[in-house]
């Protein structure tokens, strides 16, 4: 049985990994000379970084499961603090040592920056979300949810607002409350290690794409690097790839490309129209970072601190995460103001922020954006998202716009991988 993994971003990894795992030959195509897709390393000055800061929770069973299969210790490479949230310039919250979703509550509760009555209406939030099963029908967005649980404004600079742009890439106003309610629910109620957080300490190419394709190499598959796939055809045996180095046949594939490039893939094949169609009808969110390198004795208090009222939503250490002294990655998630600016201003525009907020000097000693124009897909109320099996049989999508119970994140893109896997498998004679 030949199975072909179109795409080498985690949601392919995943699957070729599980394919693998269970020693069915696999070979997997992507079109970059590197695998990761949209979190991978990058070179940039001399040094080894990423596309984007990504991060990790404990809540993210399935990426961590994978990363395990793979040879990784998680806690070898990763920061892994309890729950820690700063943002500048007042407000810090720490979970207390308890079960779920008690340490939440109790850090809630000894948390500075908003007063006594802002920590009781949040936690009275969490409850209710808790009464009503977790669920909001019909859905609506996150800034509705907030302003019915009547959420201050404090609460939503310091704490609501940071978390919905962070873990759903869109704008509160845009965003699906039940959606951020699932990521509230298996964050905070799920066990106290679901909220911890795991800051890379390497980069993400050696936190998923290397020992994947070590695995995957070791256990009898094929990558091909530099080979994009341009389009998929039926045959009397399966499927026919085609690209610029010719033609391969393979009886089962999974597509595991960006929505925006399935069409392209996969648009002449007519009984994928309607799934076509509603992939095409996706929106998409950026994401922006901004590095900036200062003197090496600059620091945070924290690896990962959140600022408020600024186009820069959080600023990560990368000197205290991966000995990058002095170089500070700054995160601006979804649509704003930021998107109309030029590179060159936006960093002057992010250095002025953390001088402002925190002190650091006026200018930077040199900078890099990295744009990723749509870095996700939109989470919106009641978004209709493709399954990963299709009307096709022996063809799967895989990719974090596929229907989850999560955003576009790491944990929904290896989801998917691994749910066609399994499909792919169930589907063998």
């Amino acid at each position: 049985m030949s199975v072909a993994v179109i795409g080498g971003g985690w949601a392919g990894l995943a699957a070729a990994v599980s394919l693998a795992e269970q020693d069915i030959p696999v070979t997997l195509f992507e079109s970059a000379a590197q695998l990761g897709g949209r979190a991978r390393r990058v070179a940039i000055n001399g040094l080894t970084l990423d596309n984007g800061q990504h991060i990790l929770i404990g809540a993210y069973r399935e990426t961590l499961r994978l990363l395990a299969i793979v040879g990784v210790d998680v806690h070898a490479v990763c920061y892994a603090p309890s729950l820690t949230l700063q943002v500048a310039p007042a407000f810090y919250l720490s979970a207390a040592a308890l079960p779920a979703p008690w340490h939440l509550g109790f850090g809630l509760l000894k948390s500075r920056g908003i007063p006594l009555r802002d920590k009781l209406s949040a936690i009275r939030f969490l409850a209710a979300l808790k009464r009503g099963v977790f669920r909001v029908t019909p859905d609506f967005s996150v800034s509705t949810l907030l302003a019915q649980h009547r959420q201050s404004p404090a609460l939503n600079d310091y704490l609501w607002h940071p978390l919905c742009l962070a873990a759903l890439n869109t704008p509160p106003h845009l965003a699906s409350a039940q959606v951020f309610v699932n990521v509230l629910r298996d964050a905070f109620f799920s066990a106290r290690d679901a909220s911890r957080l795991l800051l890379p300490r390497v980069d993400l190419g050696q936190l998923l794409p290397d020992p994947a394709a070590h695995f995957i190499t070791a256990h009898g598959g094929n990558i091909r690097l530099n080979q994009r796939i341009q389009r998929v055809a039926l045959t009397d045996n399966g499927f026919a790839l085609h690209s610029d180095q010719g033609m391969a046949q393979f009886a089962q594939v999974i597509c595991a490309v960006p929505p925006f490039r399935v069409r392209d893939l996969l648009g002449q094949l007519p009984p994928l129209q309607p799934v076509l169609d509603r992939i095409s009808a996706l929106q998409y969110q950026p994401i922006y970072t901004v590095y900036l390198q200062y003197a090496a004795s600059m620091r945070l208090p924290f690896p990962m601190l959140g600022l408020s009222k600024t186009l820069s939503q959080w600023v990560f250490d990368r000197g205290a995460l991966s000995g990058q002294a002095g170089l500070m990655a700054v995160i601006i998630s979804a649509e704003g103001a930021h998107e109309a600016l030029p590179h060159a201003a936006l960093a002057e525009q992010a250095a002025r922020e953390l001088h402002e907020q925190l002190g650091f000097p006026v200018q930077a000693n040199w900078t890099q954006v990295i744009a990723e124009k749509r870095a996700t897909f939109a989470c919106l109320p009641s978004l209709a998202r493709p399954d990963n099996l299709t009307p096709i049989p022996g063809l799967f999508l895989a990719g974090d716009y596929t229907a989850c119970d999560y955003p576009a994140t790491l944990e929904s893109a290896v989801r998917s991988g691994l749910q066609c896997a399994l499909a792919l498998q169930k589907a063998m004679p």
